[in-house]
């Protein structure tokens, strides 16, 4: 733990979560969270980013669920740390020029609305969520093709209207805890198997990406493509 602990910065929202919930006990987001980090308790600067890990620091396993809060007096998110260490899983940084061609490749349009929108109104998304993929993300190759960056990113919205992004999380999450796949919307609907990850996947590392392929929120265009090519044939 103080090994853990020196890894962070001093001062930091990181290092302020990670010693509320170094007890290894549980802690509600709202009223204890909030008030050592506020706003930064569940993102990057708090929880996501010590269960993520960075490339030079592992990451924390946490363990999260929705309970009654006798302060709050309703039911709010907590989380847990179970005292256990994981392999970082960190995205790597996408370089602003890398950043700007995917951009550009898919006209500033989010895939879910289909709709253009200024660039801090867009988060350049991983296709295959890092919940699942083991290990920390290598460096991005500036120069990836066109059919590279396909097959990797799409385009999700992030304003004040709604984020995507977070949704597709939580349901990557779900599916991680559960097994049951993603159902953008609510629509149960996979242009790619079912609602069952598939037994002969495994759950972690490259090998995973095969299980995501068919959910909405891995490739969303070609979901609505395929649904709208059934409801076609159903005329």
């Amino acid at each position: 733990m103080a090994n853990f602990k020196s890894q962070l910065k001093p001062g930091s929202s990181q290092l302020k979560v990670f010693s509320l919930l170094s007890d290894q006990k549980w802690h509600c987001r709202t009223c204890e969270g909030k008030q050592v980090a506020s706003e930064q308790y569940a993102g990057g600067g708090g929880i996501q980013g010590l269960e993520r890990g960075t490339k030079s620091r592992p990451g924390l396993h946490l363990e999260t669920k929705r309970d009654f809060c006798n302060i709050c007096n309703k039911k709010t998110r907590w989380d847990r740390w179970t005292g256990q260490i994981k392999p970082s899983n960190a995205p790597a940084i996408i370089p602003p020029k890398l950043a700007d061609i995917i951009l550009k490749l898919y006209d500033y349009k989010d895939v879910i609305e289909n709709r253009k929108r200024p660039t801090h109104e867009l988060v350049i998304d991983h296709r295959f969520p890092m919940q699942r993929w083991g290990k920390a993300e290598p460096s991005h190759d500036i120069n990836m093709n066109e059919n590279e960056i396909k097959r990797k990113f799409q385009l999700l919205k992030k304003d004040s209207a709604g984020n995507h992004n977070l949704l597709k999380s939580r349901s990557c999450e779900r599916c991680m805890k559960t097994g049951k796949r993603g159902q953008p919307m609510g629509i149960r609907f996979w242009y790619s198997g079912g609602e069952n990850w598939p037994d002969n996947i495994p759950p972690l590392g490259a090998e995973a990406e095969g299980g995501c392929i068919g959910c909405g929120w891995y490739d969303f265009e070609s979901w609505r493509n395929a649904l709208n090519a059934t409801l076609a044939e159903h005329k």
